[in-house]
């Protein structure tokens, strides 16, 4: 029989790592005068850039906006479709939507909770103009096998517009939105595919408070210099000179070269980012494993529980959600757990609910019984608390207060 141990305080389930240095870097940035896009932005980029070895890095104010410019900037509209996982955030499927396009759905792969790309595969034809995987909990699906798949259908393709046309296949955007910092043949993630795109909301490993970053890896003739030129200004009114450039001595003129939009990313939100980039391999990441490490080990002799996987010969996770299953648990038994951890202060978080329950996507006509494998993963998942600050001695209560309940049922 286990100690149930009460928690001293209230455990959360992601707060942002935020200490002296964070507060420091962002009153610098304050104590500056420039807060709006500027060089903390500019410099984060660069960061970023280094640390993944890909192409060029364009910083924005959420991984939403980010997405939505860069399917626009790809023409791709309606009667186009683009192929994502049925188990994601809404955002994924919200901006093909918004620019009038079909999301097509596909099925979890069998026992985990990726897309099934021998379903993706299948579902390709001459409409599918991206392909959008989707890496959960901070674990990369197999991105060469995507590329591989994107090239061997570019004979039934139909391109429209430009810059389909020169692409000439299928794009590949990965929603590497829980990712940043996981590895993929031993690389940090980010230049495998056409183009990356990570987000750096407060719950994220790696946050700017809101925000995102895109990552252009276009291949030649493609020239990722200008297309971060062509998003970036797409993201500022369509404006030819940002804030920053029109403050030096007499270049306040700029044009408006097309109706773009209102997505850049400020420097108070950087400087967050400016500083993580510093210790996030070396300090924050290592830190997340050993406390999956300990979970594991706290949880892998029991019969009830379905670990979550991290890595394997090609990837491994950024360690961003514990994603624990727990066999012959449905939904109510899920559900009556996380209400009593939430007793015991606990906070827990279901991820995700699959598209097709939700209303919107529901009265599109989704269905939940296409996508069988989606609902038993989520029937019985709860992702555990995990952050920077939290300590061996919470995790050792969160694991007992958990075997202690499955004990007494």
């Amino acid at each position: 029989m286990h100690t149930i141990f009460e928690p001293m305080k209230p455990i959360p389930f992601s707060p942002p790592r935020i200490d002296e240095k964070t507060i420091e870097a962002v009153t610098e940035v304050l104590r500056s005068g420039w807060i709006t896009t500027g060089p903390k932005t500019r410099e984060l980029e660069k960061k970023i850039q280094q640390y993944i070895g890909g192409g060029p890095v364009l910083c924005l104010n959420a991984w939403t906006n980010a997405v939505e410019l860069m399917l626009r900037w790809m023409e791709v509209g309606p009667g186009d479709e683009v192929i994502i996982p049925a188990y994601t955030y809404a955002a994924t499927a919200n901006i093909i939507i918004h620019i009038g396009a079909k999301p097509v759905m596909i099925d979890c792969e069998p026992n985990g909770f990726l897309m099934d790309l021998n379903k993706a595969e299948a579902a390709i034809n001459e409409n599918t103009k991206v392909i959008m995987p989707v890496d959960f909990s901070g674990l990369p699906v197999d991105y060469a096998a995507v590329m591989e798949m994107a090239k061997r259908h570019a004979g039934i393709y139909k391109p429209r517009g430009e810059n389909q046309s020169k692409l000439n296949r299928i794009m590949v955007i990965s929603d590497a939105a829980h990712s940043f910092g996981a590895l993929y043949d031993n690389t940090p993630v980010g230049r495998e595919v056409d183009v990356a795109a990570f987000s750096f909301h407060a719950v994220k490993n790696f946050t700017t408070a809101e925000g995102g970053a895109l990552v252009f890896n276009l291949p030649a003739p493609f020239d990722n210099e200008a297309i971060w030129k062509d998003i970036n200004r797409k993201a500022l009114h369509g404006q030819t000179k940002d804030a920053l450039s029109k403050t030096q001595a007499g270049q306040w003129q700029y044009d408006i070269v097309e109706a773009g939009y209102k997505c850049n990313m400020t420097d108070l939100q950087a400087a967050l980012g400016w500083v993580e980039m510093d210790r996030y391999a070396q300090d924050h990441l290592p830190r997340r494993k050993s406390i999956v490490a300990r979970y594991n080990q706290a949880f892998q002799s029991c019969s009830w529980a379905i670990l979550p996987k991290m890595q394997d010969d090609i990837v491994e996770s950024s360690y961003h959600l514990y994603a624990l299953r727990i066999q012959g648990f449905n939904e109510d038994d899920r559900n009556a757990l996380i209400t009593h951890l939430a007793e015991m202060g606990i906070s827990t978080n279901v991820h995700f609910q699959p598209l097709p329950r939700l209303s919107f996507y529901k009265n599109m006509g989704f269905q939940e019984s296409d996508f069988p494998r989606a609902f038993e993963q989520f029937s019985n998942e709860i992702s555990l608390p995990i952050y920077f600050d939290l300590t061996d001695e919470q995790v050792d209560c969160i694991t007992s207060a958990i075997k202690d309940y499955m004990q007494s049922r």
